[in-house]
């Protein structure tokens, strides 16, 4: 049997992996992939959050998700930036990790931290090969980065492949709950529960399924093999 796939999936805020791929994370972990998060920052200050509940929360959400590993990068929340240092920190993290798939905010969000971490994702890629370099760790270059949906935005778009995650959508949701502060002390985040059951819905009926996650994707996908092709 070969070695796990590695996978990491970058999050700007403790919550967004869940919100924006919590079944597909599920999914890829009940199917033998080695699966990691890294929060770019701890999320707060919020209006019913502190580092320390935060801290809780992911680490009940990773729980109940069966993640084993999480990385915190230490950014600071709502300052987010590609910068330079920036790019580094997470590169390291990659060359720790090694991931063969990153997973990433999509590009288009009015939330600066969303869409600016989205280009730190696609630098530390690249600065991650580096060979000459005072970066920690084997130079290392993950193989493909999807982008998964969890905009302040109401985007119109055609994603490049959407994922049937009816049996792990429950888990989701019960991940996102985790959250508390975020989604049950704060009644103005209500009603995400039932936009996230929504927008799986729109997406699983796009593929005749009950329920499904959206990816995008800036490179082509490729099959290769005829198993996969008709697998899809």
């Amino acid at each position: 049997m070969g070695a796990k796939k590695r996978v990491l999936v970058c999050a700007p805020h403790p919550d967004d992996a869940e919100l924006g791929m919590g079944a597909t994370i599920s999914l890829l972990l009940d199917s033998g992939a080695e699966v990691a998060i890294v929060d770019l920052t701890n999320g707060e200050p919020t209006p019913y959050g502190t580092p320390e509940k935060r801290r809780l929360e992911w680490e009940e959400a990773s729980r109940i998700l069966g993640l084993s590993r999480r990385f915190q990068l230490g950014l600071t929340n709502r300052e987010i930036f590609d910068g330079v240092e920036q790019r580094k920190l997470l590169a390291e993290v990659l060359r720790e990790f090694r991931p063969e798939i990153l997973f990433a905010p999509f590009w288009e969000d009015a939330h600066p931290d969303h869409w600016q971490a989205t280009q730190l994702v696609d630098a530390a890629r690249f600065y991650s090969k580096f060979v000459q370099s005072s970066m920690k760790g084997m130079p290392h270059f993950p193989r493909r980065t999807f982008y998964y949906f969890c905009t302040h935005l109401r985007p119109k778009v055609v994603p490049a492949f959407v994922v049937d995650v009816s049996g792990h959508f429950d888990r989701k949701i019960e991940s996102v709950l985790a959250y508390k502060s975020q989604f049950i002390e704060n009644e103005i985040n209500a009603t995400v529960v039932k936009q996230l059951e929504v927008e799986a819905a729109y997406w699983g009926r796009q593929i005749g399924v009950p329920y499904g996650e959206a990816f995008a994707s800036r490179e082509q996908i490729r099959f290769s093999s005829a198993q996969a092709l008709l697998d899809s």
